[in-house]
Order: structure tokens, then C-alpha cells, then sequence
């Protein structure tokens, strides 16, 4: 069922994007998210975590400024071992107060996936199931959430912007589009925070099991995702199958 056109504190996700992107252009990523947390415009705000390559980052930046904000961990239950032992070292280790587990809906997983071997078939369509959907559903009480995204990870992310309207439904906070990847390495290593296991092992992105393989020296960090095929994002960025409305890239028509 499509989502509808949401308003909250009498304005549009429209208005409250552009608000944003204006009051915070020029500002740092910590400053960014910090502010994210106090502004009524952003409004309830929940950060969705993969507890992947880089997640540690922005999961350590909300446990110092706002650690009751809730942490949404979307469980594929086709995650690395390594991923799920990761995750639960890192909430111990940063106090995470308010960890929520995802899974997808049980029944629909007996439904249209119940020998686990959809992603075999149709991956958009296993992404969906156990990714788009399932996150959409655990998003619903929230106006806003934070993502992980950087320009410099390529395809749709090169002109990300602080803020984007996710489908007129809720704002996207994307605290890290301006970061290089050294910048990422810099604040792990200066915070002394813990790495993915799987990235010394080659995988410098982390997805599900059966659809990320190592990254040989010279490729894209992402070239591992969905290997072979011309997929390049999960789903969980988009919404009733159109990616979410963001600024387009240079040369591209209004």
C-alpha cells in the first residue's frame, strides 16, 4: 500500500528538508547530528544500523551525545556470524540504551521465502522482504532517521545532502555525506573503536551472507555487494520501489 504525504508540525517534509539543508550547509558531521537531535524540525529520530564496516562510527557519535536514542538493527537473519558477534559487542561496549533487534515478519517470510532461497532467484525481491519492508514497518513511529551514507561510496550517493525527504514520509539524516574515507579511519582509530572482523578478511562493506563476497586490491569497496549483478543498494532507500527524492546530479534536468 503506498505510503501517503505526512505533515508534522504543520509543515512538509518538503519545507523541513529545505529548513534544514539551509540552517546546517556549513556545518561539521558531529555538529550536524548533534544539532539533528535538539531541532523540532527533525522531531523523533531513531539511528538504523548495519553494524557493518563503518557503522561503529556514527553508533559511538550517538552513544556520547544522546544515548536513549533508539538504535534500530535490522537482523536479515542471512547476517556474517561475525556480524551478529560484532553487533553484540558493540552495544555491550558502548552502552547502547536502547537497542531494538528488527526482524521480518515471520509470516511473511513463510509466505514468499520459506527455504531461504529467494535471494537465488529474485534478490531485489529478498532485499525487500527482509530489509525495505521490515524497516519501513519499525520507522513508522519516528519523523526522522540516520543513515550512514557518503558521497564517496559512488552510484546514488554522490550528491547527498545533510537532510533528504524520504518520499514525503520522513527526513533522512545523512550526518557523514561529506566524509572521505580517511576521515572514517581517523575517528576510529582516534577513539580507539573496534573494527568488523570481516574487514581484515577483505570485506570493506558488509551486507547479508549469501550476497557479499571479498574485494580484491584496486576495486570498489561495494564491488562485493551483489557481485555480478547490477544492483548497487539493498532497498532500504527506497520507497514503493522509487528511490527516495534527493538532490540529483549534476546535469541532470529539475
Amino acid at each position: 500500500m503506498p505510503l501517503e504525504a505526512v505533515q508534522y508540525r504543520g509543515e512538509s517534509v518538503d519545507e523541513r528538508v529545505a529548513a534544514l539543508n539551509a540552517r546546517y550547509r556549513h556545518h561539521s558531521a558531529t555538529s550536524v547530528l548533534e544539532r539533528a537531535f535538539a531541532d523540532e524540525q527533525v522531531g523523533d529520530i531513531a539511528l538504523v544500523s548495519s553494524f557493518g564496516a563503518e557503522s561503529v562510527v556514527l553508533l559511538h557519535m550517538v552513544a556520547v551525545m544522546a544515548p536513549q536514542t533508539p538504535v534500530l538493527f535490522i537482523d536479515t537473519q542471512m547476517l556474517f556470524p561475525e556480524t551478529l558477534q560484532y553487533q553484540q559487542a558493540l552495544a555491550e561496549k558502548l552502552d547502547l540504551k536502547d537497542l531494538r533487534r528488527i526482524t521480518p515478519n515471520a509470516a511473511r517470510l513463510a509466505t514468499v521465502d520459506p527455504d531461504g532461497t529467494l535471494h537465488q532467484r529474485d534478490q531485489d525481491a529478498c532485499c525487500d522482504l527482509r530489509k525495505t519492508e521490515t524497516l519501513q514497518d519499525a520507522l513508522t513511529p519516528f519523523h526522522s532517521w540516520i543513515t550512514g551514507r557518503k558521497r564517496f561510496q559512488g552510484g546514488q550517493r554522490t550528491a547527498l545532502d545533510f537532510f533528504e525527504n524520504e518520499a514525503d514520509i520522513r527526513i533522512k539524516v545523512n550526518p557523514l555525506a561529506h566524509w572521505e574515507k580517511q576521515d572514517v579511519q581517523d575517528y576510529m582509530t582516534n577513539n580507539r573503536l573496534p573494527r568488523h572482523p570481516l574487514v581484515a578478511q577483505g570485506y570493506p562493506s558488509i551486507g547479508c551472507a549469501p550476497c557479499t563476497s571479498p574485494v580484491k586490491p584496486g576495486e570498489d569497496e561495494r564491488a562485493g555487494r551483489w557481485r555480478g549483478t547490477q544492483k548497487e543498494e539493498c532497498g532500504i532507500h527506497f520507497v514503493d520501489g522509487k528511490i527516495v527524492r534527493g538532490p540529483l546530479p549534476k546535469g541532470d534536468a529539475a
